[in-house]
């Protein structure tokens, strides 16, 4: 038997896993819940990013909603180009895109410093190093061994959790910082999660942080948190407005989102091989660079759009074989019903009124089981006195900058910008000492 024979004959074998295909197209009547499915994996993920963001710079209810409908559309966009594809852009397999937490204490950092222009200049102008990297991804992914991207994304879920918890408080800011009925609230919220996720399956269990978010919801009016005002005022349907905000450029912000930008890079990589993996197709070349480049025009579209950068959401990749559909057509339904929905400013104010507690309920869990991906990747690293050394380093600067921000009171305002994330000075300190330590890991 020739290898072409063989090679067909485990494709064949290997297709009978599935129920559906990538270019296979479910009856409508199925491919609409399923399409609803992978929003409710990512929605939670999604609408998250401009909730951090904008409550920790400050914006208003108005503002907040206009940036939540904003990222939904992009990521609706986004997953549109991803999976259907136009030209050389985009991987043509079921991806789900979105904004990344990778870019929330950057994020952050950039918009305190010199708010949304600012902020979005970042994503705009660093959408184009991805754009870039795109035709060079095997040379990038040598630099990013498990021990670095383990730190990464440990320190992502690590340097998040002081601001969740400020929300369980009912908010940096609030005059009843600590009130027992916020912590009550988050915490019924977290069992509610928790309850979910363990004893249920299918929807229930995928959509947890979603339907412990709306439990939270509804509790919080009783006791009354919850004030509806802006969404009555909201209007119904309103289009994206290009450049809203304005947009301005400084060499600190876009640098403060250059070691995001190519974390994201080689998560998308993981998530494509995942991807393709879970959908039985074995990924080329020029379907890795296209998934690359369309993370890349994602975020470009995003600067337009008043969005944060946009990347792959690996949440989603457990959905196919969960239930057996690695469809095409499923996802871009769901693209465009992510489109659609961020076109409704009502939904959009109605996620921005989110009481603090709800999202500290569900933000400690995020950040929490970010963290723990990333210890997950550590513990299959070979921690000699190299490698501990390069972890111990690396997590111990960048939470140094998170706890005591003020020990880089002394530094120029551009080096306070860059460094005051923990995930930029993280990564930054695991990409030295990775290059420099001797028995540098070779490439994965």
């Amino acid at each position: 038997m020739s290898s072409k024979d063989i090679n067909e004959n485990f494709e064949e074998t290997q297709k009978s896993e599935l129920t559906y295909g990538i270019n296979d197209r479910p009856p409508l009547r199925l491919a609409i819940p399923l399409a609803i499915q992978h929003i409710m994996a990512a929605f939670s993920g999604i609408v998250a990013v401009p909730l951090v963001v904008g409550y920790a710079i400050g914006l208003s209810v108005e503002d907040l909603a206009f940036m939540v409908s904003a990222t939904l559309f992009v990521a609706g966009l986004a997953t549109f180009i991803q999976v259907y594809g136009i030209g050389p852009i985009g991987s043509r397999l079921p991806c789900v895109m979105g904004t990344d937490f990778t870019f929330v204490e950057p994020g952050i950092a950039v918009a305190t410093a010199f708010g949304l222009p600012g902020y979005f200049g970042a994503t705009l102008a660093g959408s184009f190093l991805e754009i870039i990297l795109s035709r060079f991804i095997k040379p990038l992914r040598k630099y990013f061994p498990p021990v670095v991207t383990g730190i990464v994304v440990t320190l992502i879920g690590l340097t998040m959790l002081p601001v969740s918890v400020d929300w369980v408080a009912g908010g940096a800011e609030s005059t009843q910082y600590g009130s027992l009925k916020f912590i009550l609230l988050a915490l019924i919220v977290m069992a509610i999660i928790i309850i979910l996720n363990q004893k249920c399956s299918g929807f229930l269990c995928s959509g947890a942080i979603l339907i412990g978010i709306i439990c939270g919801y509804l509790i919080s009016i009783p006791m009354e948190l919850l004030d509806i005002t802006p969404v009555k005022e909201a209007a119904w349907i309103a289009f994206p407005r290009p450049f809203k905000y304005g947009i301005t450029f400084e060499w600190s912000a876009i640098l403060a989102f250059i070691p995001p930008y190519i974390v994201t890079t080689i998560e998308t990589v993981g998530d494509l091989i995942s991807v393709g993996s879970a959908s039985e197709h074995e990924i080329t070349g020029e379907e890795l660079s296209g998934g690359i480049l369309a993370d890349g025009v994602g975020s470009l579209i995003a600067g337009v759009f008043n969005a944060g950068p946009n990347t792959s959401f690996s949440q989603n990749v457990g959905i196919i074989p969960l239930t057996g559909v690695a469809s095409r057509f499923v996802v871009t339904l769901a693209a465009i019903i992510l489109m659609l929905s961020g076109i409704f400013p009502k939904l959009g104010a109605l996620i921005a009124i989110m009481p603090n507690p709800v999202l500290g309920g569900a933000g400690i869990m995020m950040f929490g089981m970010i963290a723990v991906g990333g210890i997950k990747i550590l513990k299959d690293v070979d921690l000699n006195r190299r490698n501990s050394l390069l972890v111990a380093v690396s997590l111990g600067l960048g939470l140094a900058v998170v706890y005591r921000p003020e020990i880089l009171s002394n530094f120029h305002p551009d080096v306070q910008t860059i460094f005051q994330s923990g995930m930029t000075t993280g990564t930054i300190t695991a990409l030295i000492l990775n290059l420099i330590l001797p028995g540098r890991e070779k490439e994965v």
